[in-house]
């Protein structure tokens, strides 16, 4: 994107690429902006390897700082958010191996915050959601984690197969049969319920994105 035409287009809507570009030759404080339009993800793929959730905001706050330190690493070859989740992943199963919690899984083998109501939802309407999301959530946070960080990334997050086979180094087809077997394991009618509303759950919200997102500038500027 050529300079006179970034004048005209909010930071915002930049791509990685020039954002990147930007805070490599030394506008650091854009580096904020690719912390909040990953933090969502990051936190969903995180928790679903730690399943604490101060445990996943300290391993996203370290895989940030890590993507900044490699910034110029970075070559291009997958996209970063792909390239993101990698180092958010090790660092998770870094913090996992190292509290010796579970053991760590071969990829290669076989709080619960509430989501915002909508104007029109009565307050009964409100609860049965919420008790739902919080039903899906602990449903998949029971899975085992092959199949876990698949459905996370395909079915909460949307991810596409692509992406997530490139950021579990797994091959599509994997990726594909390891979805149908956790959406098995997964009750039919627990999913007719509220898979819907299954992209509302595991929310980062905004006071804990502008904690992430602070804490990890402070950590990079001083």
């Amino acid at each position: 994107m050529a300079e006179t035409s970034l004048a005209q287009v909010s930071p915002r809507e930049w791509s990685d690429e020039t954002i990147i570009e930007r805070v490599l030759a030394g506008d650091v404080p854009l580096y904020e902006l690719l912390v909040r339009r990953y933090n969502q993800r990051l936190y969903r793929v995180v928790r679903a390897v730690l399943r604490d959730d101060s445990e996943a905001e300290d391993v996203m706050q370290e895989a940030y700082v890590r993507a900044f330190q490699h910034l110029r690493e970075f070559a291009g070859r997958s996209s970063f958010s792909t390239w993101l989740i990698r180092i958010g992943l090790h660092e998770a199963l870094a913090r996992r191996k190292k509290s010796a919690r579970t053991d760590v899984v071969d990829f290669d083998s076989e709080e619960t915050p509430q989501a915002k109501a909508r104007p029109e939802e009565s307050p009964e309407m409100q609860y049965a959601q919420a008790e739902a999301r919080e039903v899906l959530e602990q449903s998949i946070l029971a899975l085992p984690e092959q199949y876990r960080l698949v459905l996370m990334m395909r079915d909460v997050e949307e991810m596409s197969t692509a992406e997530t086979a490139a950021a579990l180094e797994l091959s599509e087809e994997n990726v594909k049969v390891r979805l149908h077997r956790a959406r098995a394991m997964v009750r039919r009618d627990l999913y007719e319920r509220v898979g819907a509303t299954s992209s509302r759950s595991f929310q980062f919200h905004a006071v804990r994105c502008d904690r992430v997102a602070g804490q990890v500038m402070r950590r990079i500027i001083g």
